[in-house]
């Protein structure tokens, strides 16, 4: 009784630091191949044959959908440039210019991972849609509250993240993740 008991324990045990493992790593965990250009992050193996156990869970969970990173390649910011975490108590200043791509955009997501309901149903800002300075670039506020000008909105007292898509990415951002322009997140106010 007592073997029973101890490798019964043992299994209960090798199960609940397997499934407490998994969702660390599914959580916070590094992503296969990463690469960081400010807050933005990214790995090379999404949609790809080589992504591994821990990317593929991320993917099924998170993404839905990717594409190899000869179709797209995808950032994801959880933090403004100072390294605080992105909240719906707080409006940013986000600014860029074009993506080296043959289509971008640039859309928030709530904590669930699924777009955050707005009642004026805007939900991204891409390179057909975004409203330019003169000299080219753009600036967008990112806020509960409605702003003037390009805006994203989002739910007041939520975590919320970004995802940078470069749709047919030129070669250099494919080969070199880490040199891609994007836009900076810079926090204007908090309420």
């Amino acid at each position: 009784m007592k073997k029973i008991a101890y490798w019964g324990g043992m299994i209960v045990l090798g199960i609940a630091l397997g499934l407490g493992s998994a969702r660390m790593m599914l959580g916070f965990g590094q992503l296969d191949g990463g690469y960081s250009v400010g807050p933005w992050k990214t790995g090379t193996d999404f949609g790809s044959a080589n992504a591994g156990m821990y990317t593929r869970a991320r993917v099924a969970l998170y993404g839905l959908l990717a594409l190899d990173r000869k179709e797209t390649m995808y950032y994801t910011a959880t933090t403004d440039d100072a390294g605080a975490p992105l909240s719906g108590d707080c409006t940013y200043v986000v600014e860029g210019k074009d993506f080296a791509a043959r289509w971008w955009s640039v859309t928030a997501y709530g904590h669930d991972s699924y777009l955050i309901p707005n009642d004026a149903n805007i939900y991204s800002f891409a390179k057909t849609t975004v409203k330019r300075e003169a000299d080219g670039h753009y600036i967008v506020r990112v806020s509960a509250e409605r702003q003037d000008g390009n805006w994203l909105p989002l739910q007041r007292g939520q975590i919320f993240d970004m995802t940078a898509r470069f749709y047919n990415p030129d070669p250099s951002v494919s080969a070199a993740p880490a040199s891609a322009k994007l836009p900076s997140i810079r926090k204007e106010s908090c309420k």
